[in-house]
C-alpha cells in the first residue's frame, strides 16, 4: 500500500507544481513585480509547507532530532539537487542583486544556526524568537523590493498577457493543495518503507523526509525552468532555504528547544560550504551552467553516501 501512495503522491506533486507555477507567474505579471520576488516569497513559502508541517509536528512530539535534520537536509537537497537538476535543463541566470543580497543572506542564516547550535549544543526559545524576528525582517525587505520593482515597471509602461484573477487564484490554491497532499503522501509512505528497513530517525530525517519534503521545490523549480521562469526557479530555492531556517526552525524551537548532536553540526557546516560553492559558481558567470549543475548533483550523491555510511 505504501508504494501505491508513493506513486499517487508523486503524481499530485507534479500536477500541483504545474498549476502553482502557472498561477504564481501570472500573479507576478499582474502585480508587475519580478518573478524572483514571487519565487522568494509566495512560491518558496508554499513549497516549504511540508518541511514546516514535519518539523513542527516533530517538535510537538519531542522528536527534535528529526526537526533539525529535516530542515538542514532539505536545504542541502534544495541547493545541490534542485539547482543542479534545473541547471541541466536550462542554465540558471542569476541577477547581480540576488548575488549581492538574497544569496549571501541565505548563507548568513545557515552560519547563524551553526553559531546558535555550537553554543551549548542547544537552540532554545530565545534563539527561536530571534530566528522568527529575522524572518519578519526578510519579509519586510521583500515587500519593499516588490513595491520598488512595481513602481519601476509601472513607470516603464510594460504590458503583460496574464490569466484572469479567478484563474490565478484557482491555479495557486489547487496547485498548493496538491503539492501539500502529494508531499505528505510521499513523506509518510517513504518514511514507513524506510522504517521497515530499520533506519534511524536522524538518517530518515536527512534522507527520506528531507528529500520527500523538498520534492515540491524540485518539481516546482524544474517546471518553472521549463516554462522559462528561471528567476522563479532560483528564487524558490533561495527563499525556501531561508524559510526553512528562519521560520520552520524558529517555530519549532519556540515550541520546544532543539538539542544538537555532533552530526547536526557537521551537516550545517556542509550546508554552509556547499552554499559558498554554489554562490561562487553563480558569481563567476552570473549563471549556473550545465556542467556546474552536474558537479552539484555528484557532490550531493557523495554527501548521501557519507550520511548513510557514517
Amino acid at each position: 500500500m505504501e508504494y501505491v501512495l508513493l506513486v499517487v503522491g508523486f503524481i499530485l506533486l507534479i500536477k500541483g507544481a504545474d498549476f502553482f507555477v502557472e498561477g504564481s507567474s501570472s500573479v507576478a505579471k499582474m502585480l508587475r513585480v519580478p518573478s524572483m520576488i514571487i519565487g522568494l516569497t509566495i512560491v518558496a513559502m508554499g513549497t516549504s509547507l511540508p518541511e514546516c508541517s514535519v518539523s513542527v509536528s516533530a517538535s510537538l512530539v519531542g522528536k527534535n532530532e528529526l526537526a533539525i535534520s529535516n530542515a538542514v537536509g532539505s536545504n542541502i537537497f534544495n541547493l545541490m539537487v534542485v539547482c543542479g537538476f534545473c541547471a541541466l535543463f536550462c542554465p540558471l541566470a542569476v541577477q547581480a542583486s540576488t548575488l549581492k543580497k538574497e544569496f549571501p543572506f541565505s548563507v548568513a542564516v545557515a552560519l547563524l544556526l551553526l553559531a546558535f547550535g555550537s553554543t551549548g549544543m542547544l537552540v532554545g526559545h530565545l534563539e527561536g524568537i530571534v530566528l522568527l524576528a529575522l524572518f519578519a525582517v526578510f519579509i519586510f525587505w521583500m515587500v519593499q523590493s516588490a513595491l520598488k520593482a512595481r513602481k519601476e515597471n509601472l513607470d516603464a509602461g510594460e504590458d503583460y498577457e496574464i490569466l484572469p484573477v479567478w484563474k490565478c487564484a484557482l491555479f495557486i490554491v489547487l496547485g498548493m493543495a496538491a503539492i501539500i497532499i502529494g508531499g505528505n503522501l510521499v513523506v509518510d509512505s517513504a518514511s514507513q518503507i524506510a522504517s521497515n528497513f530499520g533506519m534511524t530517525d536522524n538518517l530518515i530525517g536527512l534522507t527520506i523526509v528531507a528529500c520527500g519534503t523538498s520534492l515540491p521545490e524540485l518539481v516546482t523549480s524544474v517546471v518553472a525552468a521549463k516554462k522559462n521562469e528561471v528567476d522563479m526557479a532560483l528564487g524558490n530555492v533561495i527563499g525556501s532555504n531561508i524559510f526553512n531556517i528562519l521560520f520552520v526552525l524558529g517555530i519549532a524551537t519556540a515550541i520546544s528547544p532543539i538539542t544538537f548532536i555532533q552530526e547536526n553540526m557537521v551537516d550545517i557546516i556542509i550546508l554552509a560550504v556547499m552554499s559558498l560553492l554554489v554562490w561562487w559558481f553563480a558569481w563567476s558567470r552570473k549563471k549556473i551552467v550545465r556542467w556546474e549543475g552536474a558537479v552539484m548533483l555528484l557532490l550531493y550523491a557523495g554527501y548521501l553516501g557519507y550520511i548513510i555510511n557514517r
